[in-house]
């Protein structure tokens, strides 16, 4: 094809996009596998300063259906008159954490849940650690759920009637949440979420559960998580905080609203073990502090109330006075402080918080009689003011907004202000979150509904890297709104952006209803990484990633979809960057406890990545943790696994019989079989020490069977057993 055609292609794609994003041709937009459009960046300039106005008149606006933006501009309006139709009625929460340290109940909790003078309008129970067994952490049922609820529903206040709204449970974090049978009926769009936070972000030893509700007319979100231990790991816990708050969203009943996250609710109750200990203190200074009573100066070295001072992590939320003594760690079935070895340092571990207006806190406590763990559980009361509608205000309030939004409908085309229409992320990294803002600010007559649309011929309104925070939503009159442009890298999205076949560029398209659409250009440049290379690849580079030339890059990656293009040199055995991660771990964590599942810091899982992308230092920087996350991140980003796809269904069909599984080995290309030999032996090795790491052939094999023998297809429960088993016989 000549330039100029090429030229005159491009050109008539542009104007297909403006015209197919008006508002009256959005319905007709449909995904097209045939052909997609490729802008040249005087095209993508072009876009972005043009905004064209739809041409609906308006004898077709008031006809049609306004795609839901009547009934939001009805409920942001009933929002911003809500005084005027609700009053507030208290009402009581009792809320409760309790780390059971994997023990089944052995006596009665009503000493917890009973102890207040009068029944409780709503419980909501946590657990943690509710089972600490090999299979419970692997995502199993546990014959503890039902056990613990049994003891919960008979513990509760005898002089009221409750029912089960809902229970929820991640690994061994489990919440519950009861409310008593007269108010059942005004407990309305209850969802509940998880979210794991142990090793690669997805294990859920730890976490969160989370619920949330409405209750008469307040939306409340209730979260119980299990936060990081030991005492050295605090910048991890707030790690897990901020993971938290970002990735539990609950979807709404109205499917085309945007997730909401915890924190857009009008109460957030915090409850868990989140872990913080006392530090800058040893044993007996802290246990001389408790026997005085002096609970004001262990406070001072809290780490929880240290980190809430500095503003890292509960911004905003509230706790009660602790006059109570610390709730970890006693030596199960008395209240002895921990005699064993270890001589755990005591701490507050299990912490209720809040978040929210008029809320009074009547009683926070430990319940020393209860002995069946080696915390204490902890209880609070609150009384939360909750807002209740007045029927006949709200009748009237609402007819009045109707007429007026009538009178708007018929006089007023919505339109926005851009802070910005062109966006460069410069030196986008793997797993690295960036983020930008764009500002819209409502400068026309009526509020207004905005919407991320997707282009002619694609299927989302972005490319998978790059997401729009919030995608949709509502401004009011005058009012503006800060949208998040996020752009992330992760396992799916680096192979094509690591060999240069994809680049960081978008655009998107912002839609008003019945206005305008608004073309934003997103841009950036990608620095190649190691994570999300293949191991063909990378066994066929001697120098770092980062020091390769793009047209290297992309001519590797088409060699390794078949590993039989001729090469000038003779390969490495295996990745230099593997190599680096395991001898490390060989040199410095053969004896680590919890290797593999404990979870590393990001900070520095970015200083790993750093270092193995763009040179080779002596020793890699971290703590074993985060080395041993990173081998995990980095066989888990391979675009074709240890072994590879095609050799899958040949494992699992040969998995009992260890001659056929070593045979399979044999067979694979020599790069893969190279890196399969060299993990199954550093796991071996792993293996002579498990008196001190605590792994056993069971937990690994559980580990790295899902990240080298991968479906390119979902795995069933029967399949991953099957690679389990198959992967064992070469750690015995």
């Amino acid at each position: 094809m000549r330039a100029s055609e090429k030229s005159t292609d491009k050109k008539e794609s542009l104007e297909k996009l403006k015209t197919s994003n008006s508002a009256t041709q959005k319905s007709k937009i449909h995904s097209s596998p045939e052909s997609s459009y490729v802008y040249s960046r005087e095209d993508r300039d072009d876009l972005v300063r043009s905004s064209s106005h739809t041409t609906s008149n308006k004898a077709q606006i008031l006809t049609m259906p306004q795609f839901g933006l009547r009934d939001n501009l009805i409920k942001c309006e009933l929002l911003k008159n809500e005084e005027f139709y609700t009053y507030r009625e208290d009402y009581s929460f009792f809320l409760g954490t309790y780390n059971v340290n994997g023990q089944a109940p052995k006596e009665s909790l009503c000493p917890w849940l009973s102890c207040t003078p009068n029944p409780p309008d709503i419980y909501c129970v946590g657990f943690q650690e509710l089972d600490l067994s090999k299979e419970a952490f692997f995502f199993t049922d546990t014959p503890k759920e039902p056990e613990w609820t049994k003891a919960v529903s008979e513990a509760l206040h005898p002089d009221a009637k409750y029912a089960l709204v809902k229970l929820v449970r991640l690994v061994g974090i489990m919440l519950i949440f009861y409310v008593k049978k007269e108010h059942a009926e005004f407990i309305s769009d209850v969802e509940a979420e998880t979210v794991g936070t142990g090793i690669m972000g997805r294990m859920g030893n730890k976490g969160a559960v989370a619920i949330r509700f409405r209750f008469h007319n307040s939306n409340i979100c209730v979260v119980n998580s299990h936060l990081a231990a030991h005492v050295e790991e605090y910048e991890r816990r707030n790690q897990d905080y901020k993971d938290i708050c970002s990735r539990l969203l609950f979807r709404q009943l109205d499917l085309t609203q945007p997730p909401l996250t915890i924190m857009k609710h009008n109460v957030v109750l915090w409850v868990g073990d989140l872990n913080y200990r006392i530090s800058d203190l040893d044993v007996d200074g802290v246990k001389e502090l408790i026997s005085k009573n002096d609970f004001k100066m262990l406070h001072t070295y809290d780490q929880l109330k240290r980190q809430i001072s500095e503003e890292a992590v509960f911004e905003g939320f509230e706790e009660g006075e602790i006059n109570f003594q610390p709730t970890y760690k006693y030596d199960t079935g008395s209240d002895h402080w921990d005699t064993s070895e270890k001589c755990r340092v005591p701490a507050w571990c299990d912490r209720i918080l809040w978040k929210g207006k008029n809320i009074k806190q009547q009683h926070y406590k430990s319940h020393m009689v209860l002995k069946t763990s080696d915390h204490k559980p902890v209880s609070s009361l609150l009384i939360i003011g909750i807002k209740r509608i007045n029927n006949e205000a709200y009748k009237k309030t609402f007819e009045e907004i109707v007429r007026n939004i009538d009178k708007m409908e018929n006089e007023c085309i919505p339109s926005v202000t851009l802070s910005k229409r062109e966006f460069h992320f410069k030196d986008v990294k793997y797993m690295q979150h960036r983020a930008e803002t764009l500002s819209l600010f409502n400068d026309g007559q009526v509020p207004c509904q905005f919407e991320f649309i997707q282009k002619p011929n694609e299927s989302t309104y972005s490319k998978p890297w790059l997401t729009a925070n919030p995608p949709k939503g509502f401004i009011a009159q005058g009012g503006s709104v800060d949208i998040d442009l996020e752009v992330f890298v992760n396992r799916l999205t680096a192979p094509d952006l690591n060999c240069g076949k994809q680049i960081i560029e978008d655009i998107l398209v912002l839609h008003l209803e019945r206005g305008k659409d608004y073309f934003i250009s997103v841009t950036g440049n990608y620095l190649p990484s190691c994570f999300g290379t293949s191991l063909y690849s990378l066994c066929h580079m001697r120098e770092p990633i980062q020091d390769v030339p793009q047209e290297t890059l992309l001519e590797l990656a088409e060699k390794s979809i078949n590993e039989n293009g001729a090469t000038a040199e003779k390969p490495l055995d295996i990745p230099k960057e593997l190599w680096m991660m395991v001898d490390h771990l060989f040199r410095n964590a053969v004896k680590q406890e919890d290797l593999f599942q404990q979870p590393g810091l990001r900070s520095e899982f970015a200083e790993i990545r750093d270092c193995l992308d763009s040179g080779m230092p002596d020793s890699l920087p971290g703590s074993n943790h985060s080395v041993a996350e990173a081998l995990l991140l980095f066989l888990d980003a391979l675009p074709e696994p240890v072994v590879p796809f095609s050799f899958y269904q040949q494992c699992l069909e040969c998995c009992s019989s260890a001659i056929q599984c070593e045979k399979v080995i044999s067979i694979l290309p020599q790069c893969h079989k190279n890196v399969f030999n060299y993990i199954a032996a550093f796991l071996r090795e792993l293996l002579k020490n498990s008196a001190s790491n605590r792994l056993d052939v069971s937990i690994l094999a559980t580990i790295f069977a899902s990240l080298l023998l991968k479906s390119s297809t979902k795995q069933d429960l029967a399949e991953k057993r099957k690679t389990q088993e198959f992967f064992q016989h070469f750690l015995t």
